[in-house]
């Protein structure tokens, strides 16, 4: 019997899907794939997901002075871009309230903001 090859790594040399499999989850929103049946007209019920309209998108922050990039639901544009900006939508938002990835950016803004306090 072959290996079992997962994007072209053998197994036996450390691929972790659980590390290396991109999720499809919303920075932002944290919205997910929502799962459920295709229904034929004879009653047939197979499968399915409905992925989320993840967008690669980079917003620019002008605490950091760089943009950041963000893999994000078209929803959760419309959400970042209603509340300001990426600056004001992270810091006028919960911890609770974020993805992993947005947390990481986050606590890299509260320290560009610190930076600049110190210099003012």
């Amino acid at each position: 019997m072959r290996p079992v090859y997962r994007n072209n790594v053998p197994k036996d040399r450390g691929f972790n899907p659980a590390k290396n499999a991109m999720s499809r989850i919303c920075d932002a929103t944290g919205k997910k794939p929502h799962y459920g049946n295709n229904v034929s007209h004879a009653n047939n019920k197979t499968r399915r997901r409905w992925e989320p309209n993840l967008q690669a998108v980079s917003f620019p922050s002008e605490i950091m002075g760089k943009r950041v990039p963000l893999r994000v639901t078209a929803n959760g544009i419309r959400t970042i871009e209603h509340n300001g900006g990426l600056d004001a939508w992270l810091l006028g938002t919960r911890d609770s309230r974020l993805g992993k990835e947005a947390l990481k950016v986050k606590k890299q803004l509260l320290k560009a903001q610190e930076r600049h306090a110190k210099r003012a």
